[in-house]
């Protein structure tokens, strides 16, 4: 029998047929791909047609699950082979758009030559994914060692592991007018404040783009502010992170094809923060954390400061010093700027080019490059000695930051502080900051402030912003969240007790 015989059996009957997509349009639309198979399995019952695509099934569970089966069955009716079929993710329809959609998505599609206007849909999809491994980019000596993969359903999977109650919710949603990427918004209805979640659910399901290959796509168009260079939101490889967050409170995205899970609303405190933390006693812990703050502040400033006292305050310099400065910058033909700039700028390049090359060569370029470049600029009269220690040291400490995305703008934002620095020596770095500090406190994160918990003050949210106190201290959620359940534990019963003897 043809194809077109065919076809016309499955035409299904409406009044509109512009609007209406039949099974039959939807595979003729999939035949024109070399990957597609359409092909008429002949039994001693009925004749059936099964459709898919031979890159997305898994082609050992073709055979031995579908196509057996429906060889060594008596049917009548797709009804009959959904029965006798051992596969649970199974759909009958008759809508030719399910139809054109699911095959996209690892279905096989089978209707019998008699009965056209349904078929029964069955997944099949090829599982290569890869293999849950070791976070790269969150990496930690203590703690666990699993991190996110490429496919939603494992990383879901990883989440529940870890928070194993029905409260954990997942809604998902298709994105993308060409990619259809999945998306999924995860929260816990029990705590989570209802209008962070409907806000993220409505900025989501509201997006209008072609094609989302990452979560990074949907974290710049979600964002409160988009054109600020400060990050609105937190961005995890670690399952075990996502789930700490959920529990207080947070909402989280997840993207089909993405290792990486957004996570919100967020502070500019939690940035400096790593995951980590919570793994050491809270002594190290809180040292850790005011060790990457003061980083931040030393890697933003210090090549200002140079700049800025060597060109308009050269008499806040201690003789001591002074007698150094001099020395070292006396063969130095450029003013303090373009040295400053020379050096920041061949730091970047470095980074760069160590980031894009292979593992071994980028490691390789960044260690060899920075000696031998730093060395020859010295040498050359190009740069002083001195600012090369500043500089490499400020570069140093911007590395402390755990997560990346702020690495990046505080990378950037030194750039600014130098010219204002040239312009205005302290005075424009004032300035400057004062700026900054405004733009902070208008940023907000789903909607919840920025710098809480600084702005607005929330003294007790302090217990785990700049210093991480002990857990028992810790029993109540972060107030800027207005969550629905403040409470985390009662203080009563987590305080210390006795042991067996010691209470006879």
């Amino acid at each position: 029998m043809s194809w077109f015989s065919i076809k016309k059996r499955l035409s299904l009957p409406t009044e509109n047929k512009t609007e209406t997509v039949t099974i039959a349009e939807a595979i003729e639309d999939c035949l024109n791909s070399s990957d597609f198979e359409h092909r008429m399995i002949v039994t001693t019952y009925k004749n059936v047609w099964v459709s898919y695509y031979t890159t997305l099934i898994d082609s050992n569970k073709l055979h031995d699950d579908v196509i057996e089966k429906i060889q060594g069955h008596q049917f009548h009716s797709p009804e009959d082979l959904r029965t006798f079929i051992p596969l649970s993710e199974s759909v009958l329809t008759s809508d030719g758009k399910i139809v054109a959609d699911s095959l996209m998505r690892g279905y096989v599609c089978i209707h019998l030559e008699e009965e056209s206007n349904l078929c029964l849909l069955i997944a099949i999809q090829t599982d290569d994914n890869r293999e849950i491994t070791i976070p790269e980019v969150e990496f930690s000596v203590i703690g666990p060692k699993e991190s996110f993969v490429e496919g939603i359903d494992t990383n879901i999977n990883l989440i529940r592991k870890r928070i194993p109650i029905p409260d954990l919710k997942v809604k998902e949603y298709t994105v993308g007018s060409l990619s259809r990427t999945r998306v999924c918004v995860i929260y816990i209805d029990s705590i989570a404040n209802e209008e962070n979640v409907n806000t993220m659910i409505q900025r989501v399901s509201a997006i209008q783009f072609d094609q989302i290959n990452d979560s990074s796509y949907i974290t710049q168009m979600i964002e409160d502010q988009t054109n600020s260079p400060f990050p609105q939101f937190i961005d995890t490889e670690r399952p075990d992170r996502v789930a700490a967050l959920l529990a207080e409170g947070k909402v989280v995205v997840a993207v089909d094809g993405s290792p990486q899970v957004i996570t919100g609303p967020t502070t500019l405190v939690e940035f400096f923060s790593a995951f980590e933390d919570y793994f050491l006693s809270w002594h190290i812990a809180t040292a850790f954390r005011l060790i990457r703050l003061f980083a931040v502040w030393f890697s933003i400033f210090a090549t200002p400061l140079y700049v800025a006292v060597l060109t308009y305050h050269a008499e806040i310099i201690p003789q001591d010093l002074l007698a150094t400065l001099i020395v070292s910058r006396s063969q130095i033909p450029f003013p303090p700027i373009l040295e400053a700039l020379f050096l920041e700028l061949t730091i970047e390049l470095l980074r760069e080019a160590g980031a894009r090359l292979p593992t071994k060569v980028g490691q390789t370029i960044g260690i060899v490059g920075g000696i031998v470049i730093g060395t020859a600029a010295v040498e050359a009269g190009l740069t002083s000695n001195v600012l090369l220690i500043i500089v490499a040291l400020a570069a140093l400490a911007s590395f402390t930051t755990p997560v990346y995305r702020m690495g990046n703008t505080i990378r950037l934002i030194r750039f600014p502080y130098i010219f204002a620095s040239q312009l205005w020596g302290l005075v424009g770095l004032a300035i400057l900051f004062n700026f900054m500090l405004v733009h902070l406190l208008t940023i907000t994160s789903l909607g919840r402030p920025y710098l809480a918990p600084l702005y607005p003050t929330r003294l007790s949210d302090f217990k785990d912003a700049f210093f991480r106190m002990p857990f028992n201290l810790q029993s109540k959620r972060p107030i800027h969240l207005q969550t629905k359940n403040n409470v985390r534990f009662e203080k009563q019963k987590a305080k210390k007790k006795k042991d067996i003897d010691e209470g006879i």
